[in-house]
């Protein structure tokens, strides 16, 4: 059933139909009641989408993130959806998997006017923003969170990733560890360089040396991570303390522990970054800085729609950074 149809049914032109469901004050009360009774009777419902695309508007919002297996963008995507259902939003979701060109691939699927604006988590291989600059330039609005750059002046939404870095690796510090070993998921992202920067701030401040040897670089290859783990737990000189900037690397050190008959936090404290209500599951149950990641979703979903429906006449990009907090569980105790 469309409003074509509906408008034959009733023997009445399109326009009037449209406007009588749309309650107009051309509309006789007479006609709106006679329109509405044959719309129920044969089942019709507005169609939003149609409607907002006549406006200039879709009521769309994306979300283009890395990946969804990962502890820290389920709560996100709960968190842009709270908001989103307040506004009458709907939520398309894209994953890059960790793809720069599958980014680019997206970025010029929705410059069509498919959506009225993005949010992004940056993939690990995007070093080059060139099509953000594009898309920018098209009036396209755009909100980084997570995963951002500085070298684009659009808004951002992140957690204290230096600050929280710097917090857990004192934590260590205080519970004895004096060989920490970092590991980090990447060389570029800014959630991976920010928390090492905290990481090596603790060490400078507490009169420790930085040992290359004890920093590893992951990826996404987990066999090709736990060798890199396994490696530096076998090593002469292994750490007493291990600071995963996300949870999946705490996951992998613990197997490696568990492998090598290491006990957790006797022979090796352990402290990642996490979301998950796995890390209360672990055994032992796993110590983390926890990111506020539902809080993070609904600010980057409420500045976007700010920005949509140019609520601030003079909106200017912000900076929003949202504290994390430190949970003390088993696997420093």
């Amino acid at each position: 059933m469309n409003l074509k149809i509906l408008a034959k049914e009733l023997n009445l032109s399109f326009s009037t139909v449209s406007k009588a469901l749309r309650d107009s004050h051309e509309i006789s009360y007479e006609t709106k009641s006679r329109v509405i009774a044959k719309a129920n009777e044969l089942n019709y419902q507005v169609n939003p989408l149609a409607s907002n695309f006549r406006k200039q508007k879709t009521k769309t919002i994306a979300l283009i993130i890395p990946e969804v297996v990962n502890d820290f963008f389920g709560p996100v995507i709960n968190g842009i959806e709270s908001i989103a259902q307040e506004k009458g939003y709907h939520v398309l979701i894209y994953m890059t998997h960790e793809d720069r060109q599958k980014e680019i691939s997206i970025f010029k699927l929705l410059q069509n006017g498919r959506v009225d604006g993005i949010m992004l988590s940056l993939s690990e291989q995007t070093c080059d923003f060139t099509h953000l600059k594009e898309l920018k330039e098209k009036g396209v609005p755009l909100i980084l969170f997570d995963r951002i750059t500085d070298q684009l002046d659009v808004s951002t939404v992140t957690t204290d990733n230096s600050a929280g870095g710097k917090r857990a690796t004192e934590h260590l510090i205080e519970k004895g560890c004096r060989r920490i070993g970092f590991l980090a998921i990447s060389k570029t992202v800014s959630v991976s360089t920010g928390r090492m920067s905290g990481y090596l701030q603790a060490l400078k401040e507490n009169s420790m040396n930085t040992e290359d040897e004890l920093i590893l670089y992951c990826d996404g290859d987990d066999r090709m991570n736990k060798d890199l783990i396994r490696k530096l737990l076998t090593s002469k000189n292994r750490p007493d303390g291990i600071f995963a900037s996300v949870e999946t690397l705490a996951i992998s050190t613990y197997e490696v522990c568990e492998e090598l008959g290491l006990n957790i936090p006797k022979d090796l404290k352990v402290i990642a970054f996490s979301n998950s209500y796995l890390a209360a599951l672990l055994n032992p149950s796993l110590t983390a800085i926890a990111q506020p990641a539902f809080e993070m979703g609904r600010e980057a979903a409420a500045t976007l729609v700010n920005l949509v429906e140019k609520k601030e006449s003079r909106f200017r990009p912000q900076r929003t950074e949202i504290k994390s907090r430190l949970i003390v569980r088993n696997s420093t105790r």
